[in-house]
């Protein structure tokens, strides 16, 4: 593999990974939190979402083997949760319901916000088709969008307005559409 197909993946890893924590589409969360208790500790939650990330990464293919389940069927399951999740970024519709956090403690922020299912199962989908180091290059990258989010969320907010936002979403949900039909039918066929 070339350089530049690394690059290549990695990029689509990133890519993929940002569209699925969605952390610009956090930043209304993010601030009712900050409002609710104060100072949110940037660094720990980022630190705390990334150590889940990698350790899933790592023992996540593992503890399905355990349970019986294959990595491609994993990642078939992985890809149709990015479906359904990036139809409701497209159509701005709730199809998951979720309990809204009440602290900004490392809980609410490093999981579930930024390593929540989502991302756990775009992990193992996304270390199916690529390697390992690709996939860590990708998580570190949106850790550090992670941290600057979240250290600035304020800030960005004002500078991108509710309309800046809601248009982010809607371009990443169709950019997650497409990366979710691809995991979807280079998986399918290895499951039969």
């Amino acid at each position: 593999m070339t350089f530049l197909d690394h690059i290549k993946d990695i990029t689509t890893i990133t890519m993929t990974l940002f569209a699925v924590i969605d952390i610009i589409g956090s930043i209304p969360i993010i601030i009712t939190l900050r409002q609710k208790t104060g100072v949110i500790q940037s660094t720990k939650a980022t630190i705390a979402a990334g150590a889940v990330m990698i350790l899933f990464l790592f023992f996540g293919e593992g503890m399905l083997h355990f349970l019986g389940v294959t990595v491609s069927s994993f990642a078939v399951a992985g890809a149709l949760f990015l479906f359904f999740f990036s139809i409701e970024m497209i159509l701005g519709i709730q199809l998951f319901k979720e309990s809204a956090p009440e602290t900004a403690s490392i809980v609410p922020l490093a999981f579930p916000l930024v390593a929540g299912a989502g991302s756990l199962t775009t992990i193992l989908s996304l270390r199916a088709q690529y390697g390992a180091v690709d996939v860590i290059i990708g998580i570190v990258l949106n850790l550090l969008l992670v941290y600057v989010v979240l250290k600035y969320s304020e800030k960005i907010e004002e500078i991108l307005g509710k309309n800046g936002i809601s248009i982010i979403r809607k371009i990443f949900g169709i950019i997650l559409l497409a990366i979710a039909i691809q995991i979807f039918t280079a998986n399918i066929t290895s499951m039969f």
